[in-house]
C-alpha cells in the first residue's frame, strides 16, 4: 500500500522559513520522482518543485531562488525547504509521485504566511 505522509507545515511571518517533509511507503523511493504540490485559497492546484532520482530538480518560477527541494533515500523522504516565505505561498502542501501509473497523494500540511 503507498502512503504519503506530510508535515512541518504551520503559521509563520512573511520572511520566515518552514520545512516540509514528506515520508513514503509501499514504492521503490529510490527510482521514483517526487513532488511537491500546493493549493492556496480559491487557486488550482499547481506544481511547487519535483526531483527525480538521479537528484535533479525543477521548480516553478515564483519559488525558484527561494525553494529547496531534497531527498534522503536512506529515510525514504522528501523535503521541501521555504525561505523567504511571502503571504502568496500560503497554501496547502501536498506529496505526490507515481507508481505503477497510478499517482498517488498525501493528505496534505497547510502553510500559512501572516503576519
Amino acid at each position: 500500500q503507498v502512503r504519503l505522509v506530510e508535515s512541518g507545515g504551520g503559521l509563520v511571518q512573511p520572511g520566515g522559513s518552514l520545512r516540509l517533509a514528506c515520508k513514503a511507503s509501499g514504492i521503490n523511493f529510490g527510482i521514483n520522482t517526487m513532488g511537491w504540490y500546493r493549493q492556496g485559497p480559491g487557486k488550482e492546484r499547481e506544481l511547487v518543485a519535483h526531483i527525480s532520482s538521479d537528484h535533479s530538480t525543477n521548480y516553478t518560477e515564483s519559488v525558484r531562488g527561494r525553494f529547496t527541494i531534497s531527498r534522503d533515500n536512506v529515510r525514504r523522504t522528501v523535503y521541501l525547504q521555504m525561505n523567504s516565505l511571502r503571504p502568496e505561498d500560503t497554501a496547502v502542501y501536498y506529496c505526490n509521485t507515481y507508481h505503477r501509473f497510478r499517482e498517488y497523494w498525501g493528505q496534505g500540511t497547510q502553510v500559512t504566511v501572516s503576519s
